[in-house]
């Protein structure tokens, strides 16, 4: 069963207020507690590691899984492989957040590899919140990594988050895309304190007329430290674009590597990048308007990572 700190955990990094009506898997200190499956969608424990198989089949519309972990116990290092194989023709969405509730002094840790097979025609929106939280000394600590082969003529949508509270993360994500594959990635960072977070993305645009968008944005603050790696690797006629902006507080540090590699020549990429303070004009403007100077900074942190 679950208990009230479970149901919080699971409404920050799922936006669960309930159990969902569709599929799902529900994973708590190293264990599934609950899950559902539905006529389209099937969850398979695997039998030679940790982890599960979601089997979505062809066709299927407007359906979701939601595969949350939560850890509420100091102590845990937690390894999960998952793999998704989604349907040809399918329309799904995937929200596969991660919590850490830590008040003891030893070390929380949850690595998740996940692993999806998009298969033709498929669309896929893939969701994954970080989260943090527990007066303890131990750290949180979240290592993800996502690989994805998307098929011809799929749509990948990717949202990356990570709210607040964990001390160190280290993600991957490794894509390849076939002829005419669509792929948006969306990546939304904070970190504060003296905690760590590094970000690699790596894109393999292989078929013809595949594309690729890469969004990132991120707030360091204190003493915290962030590092990203980006590379758009374009092996045939295809487009790509990289934008990652970051704004850097106190004593923070941000480093930024945006890669464009082209194998083709009718491959069109584009990288940007920029790492800045808040402007002291957005301040004052909010200020003029009644906010506190960090009711004003707050605000325009907010906004800059939604």
């Amino acid at each position: 069963m679950l208990n009230a700190l479970d149901k919080l955990m699971l409404e920050k990094v799922s936006d669960l207020h309930e159990m969902p009506q569709g599929a799902f898997n529900i994973r708590k200190n190293g264990q599934g507690v609950q899950r559902n499956t539905t006529a389209n969608i099937d969850i398979v424990t695997k039998k030679d590691k940790s982890g599960i198989d979601v089997i979505v089949k062809p066709y299927t519309k407007g359906e979701s899984v939601h595969i949350p972990v939560i850890v509420t116990e100091e102590n845990i290092n937690d390894v999960v492989y998952n793999t998704f194989e989604i349907g040809e023709y399918s329309d799904v969405e995937i929200i596969a957040g991660c919590g850490i509730h830590n008040c003891g002094d030893h070390k929380s840790q949850h690595d998740g590899i996940h692993t999806f097979y998009v298969r033709k025609g498929a669309k896929l929106k893939y969701v994954e919140k970080h989260y943090g939280q527990g007066e303890g000394k131990g750290q949180r600590v979240l290592n993800p990594k996502t690989i994805i082969e998307a098929e011809a003529g799929s749509v990948v949508e990717l949202e990356l988050i990570q709210i607040k509270g964990i001390d160190r993360t280290k993600r991957e994500t490794d894509i390849k895309l076939m002829g005419d594959a669509k792929l948006v990635v969306t990546e939304r960072l904070l970190t504060y304190l003296d905690q760590e977070a590094e970000s690699s993305i790596n894109v393999d645009l292989s078929g013809e007329d595949s594309s690729a968008q890469i969004i990132s944005r991120s707030v360091a603050r204190d003493k915290s430290k962030q590092v990203f790696y980006f590379d758009l690797a374009g092996k045939n006629k295809c487009r790509g674009h990289i934008q990652c902006d970051a704004i850097i507080m106190q004593k923070a540090v941000v480093l930024s590597t945006p890669r464009i590699s082209a194998y083709h020549s009718e491959a069109q990429l584009v990288h940007e990048a920029a790492i800045g303070r808040i402007e002291s004009e957005q301040l004052t403007k909010l200020m003029s308007l009644g906010f506190s100077e960090k009711e004003a900074e707050d605000a325009i942190l907010d906004g800059f990572l939604k």
